[in-house]
Order: structure tokens, then C-alpha cells, then sequence
């Protein structure tokens, strides 16, 4: 399926960056984190120091998330963000250590990074987010039934309708867009996707006077419409036409602009 959104990874809370962390020493430094005023220098340097040292957390589950189509600086900066605000909302007397509160937070923002910013149109979170279950039921009914699943395999796997699974499997393909410089597959080999892109057609303004016009010409004197059908139809010259009626020249040329004269102002009335 074209423009795959990033699947959920689990992640070890007390293992990052492939060496354990010394937990205890983060642990006592947030207890007393929590402790002074948050307005004070201590506080300050304590804080920039503690996140200063949970830095290769965030950096690990970057790492996670990487080769997904986003720049790898982009996606440390994201986790580095969402480290900082789990610092900042981390309470120690919950009981709850530190890891097992910042890894889901953190992953969870890396997540909503991919699903918020990059889908390059803009759809549904509903359908952003069935997206991802889709790529995860499609990973997992692969294996199990030894080929691609079926729209219907989805489906009964997600629990949800065969017409909800083709929405969301048409709004993936949003989450990547091709350049219009891309080629367009044409014999020639030379196509882009820019030369299927239709243009405004210039005769669609005058549709109206084109319709407008034939019930417009039975009113006119029957010299002067066969006159218009000797000049616009038949491409003769004022004076073939004028050697084929009998007439001057001179008397062409004004019944042809009285005719034209009277269905341009019946046209402006319509």
C-alpha cells in the first residue's frame, strides 16, 4: 500500500541506547526537582542538568521511528521536545518511576508527530489513525495467511465495514504526494504527471452565444442570413459575394454589419 504511515513500536522502559540507565541517580535528582521553587537558580540548573542526562532516551526512541521518510534531526528534535515536557510533568510521589511515564509520552508524541504533520493532504484524523491499524493488520495477515489480505480479510480482522477499509486504504495514499515534474508512465518516456494537468478550455465562454445564436439568425431577413452563410460559412469574399448577389460591394459590407450589429445586441439581452 503506497505512502505506509509508521506503525507502533513497543519500547523497554529501563534499557536505552543499548546500556541500562542509571535509574536511581535520574529518580533522585526529579524527587528533588520536585522539592525547590520552581523560580529559583537551583531549580534551574538541576532541571537543564537532569534533562541534559535523559538526553540518549530521547535520542534511542527517535532512533525507533527512523527511516520512515522523516529526517532523523527532525524526529531527535521531536522526542528532545517531548522529553522536556515529560520532565516538567513528571510528579514522584505518584509512584510511578520515571521511564514508565516518559517512554509512552515521548513515543506518543513521535506518533502524533508522523500523523499530524506528515500526511501530505491533509484527511481525517478518523482515517489517519484507522490507516495505522490497517498497516498493522496488513503486516500481521500477511504472515498469517501467506499472501496479501483481502479488503474483506481487513475488514473482519479490524471489526469494521469493507467500505470504511477502502476509505481509509484511498486516504493512505495522502500520506505521500508525487511531484508533477514525476513521470507519467507515457510511451514517449518523456511525460510528466504536469502534462495530464487539464487546462482552462477558451471556448467555454462563448458556448452560451453558440447556443444562443441559430434561433437568433431565423430572425433576420432572409438576404441577410444568406449573406452570413456566404461569409462565415463559405469563406467567400464581400466581393464573390457581391457578384454572386448582384449587388455592390459597398451594400455587402453594410448588410453584412447591420446583421451583425442587430444579433450582437439580441445576444447582450439574452
Amino acid at each position: 500500500m503506497a505512502g505506509n504511515a509508521p506503525a507502533d513500536n513497543g519500547e523497554s522502559p529501563g534499557r536505552f541506547g543499548g546500556r541500562e540507565r542509571d535509574e536511581n541517580s535520574s529518580e533522585a535528582m526529579l524527587a528533588r526537582l520536585s522539592e525547590l521553587d520552581p523560580d529559583s537558580d537551583e531549580f534551574a540548573r538541576l532541571r537543564a542538568r537532569i534533562i541534559e542526562d535523559l538526553l540518549p532516551l530521547a535520542t534511542h526512541l527517535a532512533a525507533r521511528f527512523r527511516n520512515r521518510g522523516e529526517p532523523f534531526d527532525d524526529l531527535v528534535q521531536v522526542a528532545n521536545l517531548a522529553l522536556i515536557k515529560a520532565v516538567d510533568g513528571f510528579d514522584p510521589h505518584r509512584g510511578v518511576s520515571f521511564s514508565s511515564y516518559a517512554v509512552p509520552f515521548i513515543a506518543g508524541e513521535l506518533k502524533r508527530h508522523f500523523r499530524d504533520k506528515t500526511w501530505h493532504v491533509r484527511v481525517p484524523r478518523r482515517l489517519q489513525e484507522l490507516s495505522l491499524q490497517i498497516n498493522r493488520a496488513t503486516d500481521e495477515l500477511t504472515q498469517q495467511l501467506g499472501r496479501s489480505p483481502t479488503v474483506a480479510d481487513l475488514a473482519t480482522n479490524l471489526g469494521i465495514g469493507e467500505e470504511e477499509t477502502i476509505e481509509a486504504l484511498e486516504a493512505a495514499g495522502a500520506y505521500h504526494s508525487l511531484s508533477l515534474d514525476a513521470p507519467a508512465g507515457g510511451e514517449d518516456g518523456a511525460s510528466t504527471l504536469v502534462d495530464l494537468i487539464g487546462t482552462e478550455d477558451s471556448e467555454l465562454a462563448e458556448v452560451d452565444a453558440r447556443v444562443a445564436l441559430p434561433p437568433l439568425l431565423a430572425t433576420l431577413p432572409s438576404r441577410e442570413q444568406r449573406i452570413l452563410a456566404m461569409r462565415f460559412f463559405g469563406n467567400l469574399t464581400q466581393s464573390q459575394i457581391a457578384a454572386e448577389l448582384g449587388i455592390s460591394q459597398m451594400h455587402v459590407s453594410r448588410l453584412i454589419t447591420k446583421a451583425l450589429t442587430t444579433l450582437r445586441h439580441a445576444l447582450l439581452d439574452e
